[in-house]
């Protein structure tokens, strides 16, 4: 799944320098909400705000990009037969992947700015690689056959909030017990930190059961970095329905900052990778100007 603000603690070093802030546009409602945006909004309205209302633009950075790159080497590999899928198969996508991100999205060769002999590419997919020998050691693909793939899904709740994102990789028993599963490419959590990324995967049930009307067996996080770790919970229909409360509370809780233009700043642990240091009133900052007027869209959430 694409990487979001519940992942572990990135491991490239803070910004250094931010952009100054581009004149203030009009804001845009939020139509759909998403794990990560919720996250965004869970731990910082103001981030939430920056993002989503605003649409600041941020830096690319070297850790969330070689998570994507290993996200869609990890996707990729499941194309070739069972028996085939091996680690030297896996660093062999490495490569291919990274070009086709970056014929996306150009700008990510600003990552390595200096780097005229590929020594800094080097290290930075050697790391990659290490991430990907790690995932052989927590799980076998070749015993695996997917459901799904980097499943988008999308549903809306009777209240009329839109959910949506991507999941991983979806497994179904032969029984159809369905296992959602997550990679993270950093360390898995603290226990004091675990609740917030199983928080996504309890989202991703949600809408799964919504749509398919059956509560996953298992949910599972799969993390690459520090040693690797798989961190499993089983979910029932209560925590769910939990969740779902959890959602229409924070989505009523966005509607009021619509109104009210009020974002606050909460300084936290991430602080440090933050983009948008300079806009922070935790910091000396000052955000853009807040638009008088805010279009609000009947019943949803994140763009």
């Amino acid at each position: 799944m694409h990487q979001s603000a519940a992942d572990t603690l990135p491991v490239d070093a803070p910004p250094v320098d931010t952009p100054p802030a581009p004149a203030a546009r009009p804001a845009a409602a939020p139509v759909a909400l998403s794990p990560s945006r919720a996250g965004d909004f869970m731990t910082c309205p103001l981030l939430y705000r920056l993002r989503v209302i605003d649409k600041l633009p941020e830096p690319p950075s070297a850790a969330a990009t070689r998570g994507t790159v290993v996200h869609a080497v990890l996707e990729r590999l499941f194309d070739a037969p069972a028996g085939q899928r091996t680690p030297e198969a896996a660093r062999a996508l490495l490569r291919p992947e990274w070009a086709r991100l970056l014929g996306k999205r150009p700008e990510l060769a600003g990552l390595f700015p200096q780097d005229a002999d590929g020594a800094e590419l080097a290290r930075w997919l050697a790391e990659a690689e290490q991430l990907l020998d790690g995932w052989f050691r927590l799980e076998d693909p070749n015993r695996l056959e997917p459901a799904e793939r980097e499943l988008y899904v999308e549903t809306e709740l009777d209240s009329g909030l839109r959910l949506r994102g991507y999941v991983d990789r979806v497994d179904v028993a032969p029984t159809g017990e369905v296992r959602i599963v997550d990679y993270k490419t950093g360390k898995a959590p603290s226990r004091d930190y675990e609740g917030k990324a199983m928080f996504q995967m309890k989202f991703y049930a949600l809408v799964l059961w919504r749509l398919r009307g059956v509560v996953p067996r298992r949910l599972q996080l799969v993390y690459l970095g520090g040693g690797g770790a798989v961190v499993s919970y089983d979910p029932d229909l209560a925590d769910l329905r939990a969740v779902e409360r959890k959602l229409l509370a924070l989505w009523a809780a966005i509607q009021r900052a619509l109104e009210t233009g009020d974002w606050p700043a909460t300084p936290n642990r991430l602080c440090d990778w933050c983009a948008h240091q300079a806009l922070c009133p935790a910091y000396g900052g000052t955000p853009p100007p807040y638009p008088l007027e805010v279009p609000t869209a009947s019943g949803a959430g994140d763009r």
